[in-house]
């Protein structure tokens, strides 16, 4: 590994501080968001059309822009991925993970909500992000994607389920 700064090569892996310029490195983790989308004790799930993961379930969401807050990268992101205005509830929480994306492993802190749809919204996915949607039961969700959802999903269930 190198500085970002100057571009030494770092005494370590990161946190660390580099021996040329003195810059301390840190590798942070990249926010993203995510919407457990639900009603009458089911959720929808996504089937994801691209790598990484592809041809397997999610929950629908992707990366803050900037200095985006979570909850508005979540309302984003449902606009984007299925076309449509959701009603943002409560943080369920957040996940610590990895997304692999061009030869490297990130590392992600997940920031999962509840949402429902808005009344009279008729859902069109973006083929470029989803192949299908389904919806499942909270109680018993499938396998998913990325572990940060499965854990979500468990944790929303104490919410959820009676």
């Amino acid at each position: 590994m190198h500085c970002s700064r100057c571009g030494a090569a770092l005494p370590s892996a990161p946190p660390s501080v580099c021996a040329a310029c003195g810059y301390h490195v840190y590798v942070n983790a990249r926010p993203t968001s995510g919407l457990i989308i639900h009603r009458d004790g089911e959720f929808l799930a996504l089937l994801r059309a691209r790598e990484p993961r592809a041809g397997l379930w999610e929950l629908p969401g992707g990366f803050c822009d900037g200095a985006e807050h979570p909850a508005d990268a979540a309302v984003r992101e449902a606009r984007e991925e299925l076309g449509v205005d959701v009603e943002l509830g409560e943080l369920v929480g957040m996940y610590p993970g990895t997304y692999d994306y061009q030869d490297e492993t990130l590392l992600v802190l997940d920031c999962i909500y509840l949402a429902s749809l808005a009344p009279g919204a008729s859902i069109t996915l973006d083929p470029a992000e989803s192949a299908e949607m389904a919806w499942f039961p909270i109680a018993a969700p499938p396998a998913m994607a990325f572990t940060t959802m499965d854990h979500a999903l468990t944790d929303v269930q104490k919410l959820l389920v009676p």
